[in-house]
């Protein structure tokens, strides 16, 4: 019923000639599908070094901070799973052609952007971009390629995840420094242009041949997703703002006005987000025993590996994006480092990830991907654990950098082999929607990672620097006023005060106060990946299961068989 067809089958064995060329061009499709899924996780990552430019050059919060790291992220997440079907319905290349040019579109907008509003927008139409090129490479892979070469494909296609969100930061940093911070937008415009062109000549178009139409999509499913996961992440990001529990400013939005005294707009955000979400879980519920289209396939939950999997790319999503949005910050208040010196300084990360992200194929037909996962999971908690334990106001990139390179080798042998272990138990029907729920997952975790860590590292950053301040002669109206300043500019106020004349010692505060933010943001991100450790110690080889456990068979997959 959901199975996947190539437009282009045909009963009739093409010529040796025929095949040969046909083989060459799905592989230059390869290069093209593969080259947009580095465009888009590049974006995801190159933020991170971009970003303290940014907030000098725009003069924004750390709130607005937040939102154009975490926004793209949640509108990817968002909507991946409603976009991978529009692709199974309509044809998976016209999807992809699509999210280019909204993705190029975007980019364009956000090298124009002029203020935080505007960037911010820019980013959430490059995440509805990214969300459609996604789902739509994946299943493409899915149904061209076959046998040994199913098995490369997919293998090029899942190593440029871990490898270019590694590379994506170095990327940030030469372009930054070469032309500014617009630059690493605006260079989407040619590299778009030459996608669009690649993808109509070379990438084949294929669809699943059933009806539906616009009936096949599970708009509702996707209406809750998209409001339940943004009203979380909004919550997480603005209650540092606006108080967690009892308001510190007056909020607006539309004309709607929320006083500055009683209860936080965040709490009633938070609940209506969890709200929204469990309505999700209820619609989809109906849905399934109707026999209607869903956003999310419940039952596909009940594998154990399709579970844990999923999780655990949630918690490893959240500690890498935590760590690229915070180190940054870091070196550029306390060293007032250039975005190239913080990109060198993150290179390590790259080069771990690649390089183990090589092996790690042969390191699982030896000893099982799942224990190629949880290898490389124990590495990162290790590296997050030391940085978080030898950071202190003289560390510098050379500091930083044994941990990065240890960190990235973890990642590099976790993300190389997390999918494939994820998707084993997963019955091929139900391969796509399931390769859509982990990407989704992936993009939760960075979205509400950036958010919470984030969160801690500026309440962590105010707490400390008030404090320090209050051991020194400044006057307490000047110690909140300064307080309010570093924490509100992410840090990047601390270069301001080693400039202004007599702030000698509220620099130094401001210094040790960022490590001791990047300090406890670190001590969370590694307990978030012990988390993910501790559910990828439950991983199991391809169809192995404890006594008790079941591998159900989804409704759709038993639907077929029958």
């Amino acid at each position: 019923m959901f199975g996947s067809v190539p437009e282009s089958t045909s009963l009739t064995p093409p010529r040796p000639a025929a095949a040969a060329a046909a083989g060459r061009r799905r592989w230059l499709g390869m290069i093209v599908m593969s080259l947009g899924v580095s465009l888009i996780v590049v974006d995801a990552t190159i933020v991170g070094v971009l970003l303290p430019r940014i907030v000098t050059d725009l003069g924004l919060t750390t709130s607005d901070a937040e939102w154009i790291t975490s926004v793209y992220a949640l509108v990817f997440a968002a909507l991946l799973i409603p976009f991978g079907r529009a692709g199974d319905l309509f044809g998976r290349r016209r999807v992809f052609v699509l999210g280019v040019a909204v993705f190029t579109v975007a980019s364009v907008a956000a090298a124009l952007a002029g203020g935080s509003g505007a960037l911010i927008g820019a980013r959430a139409l490059q995440g509805v971009g990214a969300s459609m090129i996604m789902p739509a490479t994946l299943s493409t892979v899915n149904a061209v390629f076959t046998g040994r070469d199913r098995a490369v494909a997919f293998g090029i296609w899942g190593s440029l995840i871990s490898g270019m969100a590694a590379l994506g930061p170095l990327a940030g940093g030469v372009l930054a420094a070469v032309g500014g911070w617009r630059w690493a937008f605006g260079v989407n415009l040619p590299v778009g242009l030459a996608l669009l062109a690649g993808a109509v000549v070379l990438m084949p178009e294929t669809r699943e041949r059933v009806a539906g139409g616009l009936r096949g999509i599970d708009w509702p499913g996707a209406a809750l997703s998209a409001l339940g996961f943004g009203a979380l992440v909004c919550g997480l990001i603005e209650g540092q703002t606006y108080g967690w529990w009892t308001a510190t400013r007056p909020f607006s939005i539309a004309g709607f006005g929320w006083p500055a005294t009683g209860l936080s707009p965040v709490p009633v955000v938070l609940a209506m987000g969890i709200v929204l979400l469990a309505a999700l879980l209820v619609v989809e519920r109906a849905r399934a025993a109707a026999g209607r289209p869903v956003m999310l396939d419940l039952t596909l939950w009940r594998i154990p590996n399709f579970r844990h999997g999923n999780l655990a790319s949630a918690l490893i999503n959240v500690g890498e994006l935590g760590l690229v949005f915070i180190l940054p910050l870091f070196l550029l208040g306390v060293h007032g480092t250039s975005p190239l010196q913080i990109s060198v300084a993150l290179l390590p990360l790259a080069a771990g990830a690649f390089l183990s992200g090589g092996c790690a194929g042969r390191l699982a037909n030896r000893r099982g991907a799942h224990r190629v996962v949880q290898s490389g999971m124990v590495l990162e908690v290790v590296a997050v654990l030391g940085l978080a334990l030898t950071v202190s106001a003289t560390t510098g990139g050379l500091g930083l950098a044994p941990w990065m390179l240890l960190y990235g080798l973890g990642l590099g042998l976790t993300s190389a082999q997390l999918t494939n272990v994820s998707l084993a138990d997963v019955p091929t029907a139900c391969a796509g929607q399931a390769s859509g729920t982990q990407s989704t997952a992936r993009q939760i975790g960075a979205a509400l990672g950036i958010a919470l860590i984030g969160t801690v590292f500026a309440t962590g950053l105010g707490h400390a620097m008030g404090d320090r301040l209050e051991t020194t002669a400044l006057p307490p109206e000047k110690q909140a006023a300064i307080t309010h300043n570093l924490r509100e500019s992410a840090g990047t106020y601390g270069r301001d005060l080693h400039a202004a004349p007599g702030m000698d010692a509220a620099a130094h505060a401001a210094d040790a106060s960022l490590a001791d933010a990047t300090r406890g943001a670190a001590l969370t991100t590694a307990a978030i990946l012990a988390l993910g450790l501790a559910l990828s110690l439950r991983l199991r080889p391809s169809g192995a299961r404890r006594p008790g456990e079941s591998n159900p068979q989804p409704p759709i997959a038993q639907e077929n068989k029958r």
